[in-house]
């Protein structure tokens, strides 16, 4: 784990991209513990805010998305994609969306609600699911 985080900063995109992925396959298991999920999708987050490279975000974004599924994680750790929502790619939109939908936060629906009127319909469709996130009770009701 700590090899994959040292490479999310390596000068090599495509190191950084297995570094993603391979951050992405420990967040699908149980493996983590709350607090290092956390530190790993702290990381992620930084990455993907910062990366200029599409597939490298995607790998992260993803990996973020898999976080989900064994922890819960709270707003204010991925608040920081909001910032490059407004220009990210149809694709890491959608998954940038589901992140926050996942938190469950009420707090998410500002940055969730613009883009219910994206001119994209997949876009919107995960907007609207995102937002039902937030007031869904109990267990998840969208999948990544």
């Amino acid at each position: 784990m700590f090899a994959a985080l040292e490479a999310l900063s390596d000068r090599d995109p495509n190191r950084r991209d297995v570094a993603a992925d391979a951050l992405g396959d420990l967040l699908r298991g149980a493996a983590l513990d709350a607090d290092t999920a956390r530190l790993v999708v702290g990381r992620l987050v930084g990455l993907t805010v910062n990366e200029q490279v599409a597939k490298v975000r995607e790998s992260a974004l993803n990996s973020i998305s898999e976080a989900f599924n064994h922890h819960r994680l709270p707003l204010d750790l991925v608040e920081p994609l909001a910032s490059s929502m407004p220009t990210m790619e149809r694709e890491l939109l959608e998954y940038a969306l589901y992140i926050l939908g996942a938190t469950h936060d009420p707090r998410a629906r500002p940055l969730i609600g613009p883009f219910l009127h994206h001119p994209d319909p997949q876009v919107r469709e995960e907007a609207r699911l995102a937002a039902a996130e937030l007031t869904a009770s109990g267990g998840s009701t969208h999948n990544s």
